[in-house]
């Protein structure tokens, strides 16, 4: 190898974020009924919900463990545990209607931050006990 490696190329969004639950039936009621999310594919070992231009993606833990055969090839095992975080964007006027339908399902709020740049932050918890955050513009540089 000679002289100084060439730059990475350039990345885009986030496509998919995977976590990993124990009930995929009790996670899939909790992310349509409180989130409102509509799948757009499911079947034994996970569920795939549009978020955007990015898709969320729950699997049940241990369901993906071995390579799965596809058509077009095949995707490698994956696995995790821990209790995880992820945000999802929400519009800044939302972040009190998110409140309320928050209390209403029996979600407690476990923080809110309000963030220098005007951003404020709800975090509350699936029922695996991943802490999600609905956050609106003002956090980051590019958000």
């Amino acid at each position: 190898m000679s002289g100084a490696a060439a730059p990475a190329p350039a990345l885009g969004h986030v496509v998919e974020t995977g976590i990993y639950v124990e009930d995929l039936d009790r996670a899939c009621a909790f992310y349509e009924g409180v989130l409102g999310l509509a799948p757009m594919l499911s079947d034994a070992r996970f569920r795939a919900y549009p978020l955007g231009r990015t898709v969320l993606l729950l699997f049940k833990r241990g369901s993906a463990l071995e390579t799965i055969q596809l058509p077009g090839g095949t995707i490698p095992p994956h696995d995790g545990a821990g209790r995880l975080h992820f945000a999802l964007a929400v519009a800044a006027a939302d972040i009190g209607p998110w409140r309320v339908r928050l209390a209403d399902h029996g979600v407690e709020i476990e923080g809110e931050t309000c963030w220098p740049k005007g951003a404020v932050s709800l975090y509350f918890r699936d029922p695996d006990g991943n802490l999600l955050e609905l956050v609106s513009p003002g956090l980051w540089a590019n958000y």
